[in-house]
């Protein structure tokens, strides 16, 4: 008799199979799988960085500047800082595709997909400034039932934007095919994956299947979905507070102990740093050459970093500024943080300790785990604890998405909002004990993925409008009236 998750996953298999195949299309005349919503999210990184003159470069020290408060003040709309608006996106980045997404990478594309991985990661850095500027500027404040609420993101700037250069009903049907998509994919995405992955990686350090947790997967579910309940039920507001505690916490936890284990291989950085710069540009390279290294590479970069898919937009949105364009910048710190930093580290760890080539039929978090491990004692514990945060992290802001787009679609309507919460928390149960996602996932991915395709579209028709507010935020700066 079939259980019930393998039940559940066949039921989506149609489905997911055939979402899947629309949106991770890939084309079979190379060869090498090329799949056109990698290089949609790749030429609106490059276009962006180009046409706004590497505002990532030329911004970045601005950007810093405004994280740390210089331009705050007092009275601005909206119900978060800056630090707890980049916090909350984080969190929803920074989880487990910063560890065994990574490690998946090298073991696929080589060491040569972290070259492309880091570059896709600052190139990626000029669309969120885009899509977090548009998305405070179209925010909506408050409504009847919550006039202290905040709304925003790219379902309100694609409807909006298009409705204003008279194309209203194409701003409609943008703006709802992205709240759609969302909706459909956060399930996935927060709690149902993130659930399942930590309780793998919890399971598989204390004993396995035979351990203490191999017959107790719902009770871990349960768990975290009494934790992650607690925080949702006070809103943005909790889920700002708390992600602005965690992110902190466990990026540095991660950081130092990848930077430890780097160290104590310090003597084999520069063959790491050559290998990796070698295979990135070596056509014979027996990972498939520098086509197939830049695929993996960019997409286990836009798995992480979500530049261009336009969630981070919705947590961005709720800030407290009067300037669309200042939080602009805020929000293309994200992946740096996410892919150059933490997602360099993991590639460098796994790199320098040479895991990869010790350890033959081994990828994911399992990779990242082992170089860990070689270079700290009990590095798997530490592993173990930083997914833990990652997953938890995702799930909260994951869900204020889902939120927000349900909102977006129905209006503020408090008793399907309260209904929604426990919905979203029943799943990180049901992705605890589910053994069998593959299905779930592949419907969920290209769901999320999906919702690129709206919002780049937007991106691209919104581009003068962007450069002209950037040009005149500059101007002001300068003259010391932002």
């Amino acid at each position: 008799m079939a259980s019930v998750d393998q039940i559940l996953n066949d039921s989506f298999a149609p489905i997911g199979t055939a979402a899947a195949g629309v949106v991770f299309y890939a084309e079979p005349f190379t060869g090498l799988e090329i799949k056109p919503i990698l290089l949609w999210l790749v030429v609106a990184a490059v276009f962006f960085t180009l046409y706004l003159g590497f505002i990532n470069l030329r911004g970045f020290k601005h950007a810093v500047d405004l994280v740390r408060g210089k331009f705050d003040k007092e009275g601005d709309a909206g119900q978060i800082s800056r630090f707890q608006a980049l916090s909350t996106s984080l969190s929803g980045t920074v989880g487990l595709g910063n560890i065994a997404g990574v490690a998946v990478a090298v073991s696929l594309g080589g060491p040569g997909a972290v070259f492309w991985m880091v570059l896709m990661g600052f190139l990626g850095m000029s669309t969120k400034f885009v899509e977090v500027m548009l998305g405070v500027k179209y925010r909506v404040h408050g409504s009847a039932a919550h006039p202290d609420k905040v709304s925003g993101g790219p379902m309100y700037y694609l409807r909006q934007g298009f409705a204003d250069r008279g194309w209203p009903r194409l701003g409609i049907l943008m703006g709802g095919l992205f709240a759609l998509c969302g909706m459909a994919g956060v399930l996935g995405a927060g709690p149902m994956f993130q659930s399942n992955q930590s309780f793998a990686q919890v399971m598989n350090v204390m004993g396995g299947e035979s351990g203490f947790w191999g017959d107790k997967r719902w009770i871990f579910g349960l768990i975290l979905a009494v934790l992650v309940g607690m925080v949702i039920l006070g809103g943005i507001k909790s889920i700002a507070k708390t992600a602005s505690r965690i992110v902190p916490f466990m990026g540095i936890l991660y950081l130092a102990t990848g930077l430890i284990v780097i160290l104590m291989n310090w003597q084999h950085i520069p063959a790491a740093v050559v290998e990796i710069f070698t295979l990135a540009f070596d056509p014979h390279s027996a990972y498939g050459g520098i086509l197939g290294a830049l695929l993996v590479g960019v997409q286990r970069a836009s798995f992480s970093n979500e530049a261009g898919l336009g969630s981070a937009a919705i947590a961005h949105s709720a800030v407290k500024t009067d300037q669309p364009v200042s939080q602009g910048f805020v929000g293309m710190l994200g992946p740096f943080i996410d892919t150059v930093v933490i997602c360099l580290t993991t590639a460098l760890v796994i790199v320098v300790s040479g895991v990869h080539h010790q350890e033959t039929g081994v990828a994911g978090v399992e990779l990242t785990s082992r170089a860990l491990e070689s270079g700290i004692w009990g590095g798997q514990y530490i592993l173990t604890l930083v997914v833990l945060l990652f997953a938890y992290s995702t799930m909260i802001s994951w869900y204020y998405y889902g939120e927000k787009c349900l909102t977006y679609l129905i209006g503020e309507r408090d008793r399907i909002v309260t209904a929604y919460k426990i919905f979203y928390c029943a799943f990180i149960v049901v992705g605890s004990v589910m053994v069998e996602l593959e299905n779930v996932v592949n419907f969920t991915d290209s769901m999320v993925f999906a919702m690129a395709i709206p919002n780049i579209i937007g991106l691209y028709v919104f581009a003068p409008e962007v450069k002209r507010d950037l040009k005149d935020y500059w101007n002001k700066v300068r003259r010391g009236s932002q």
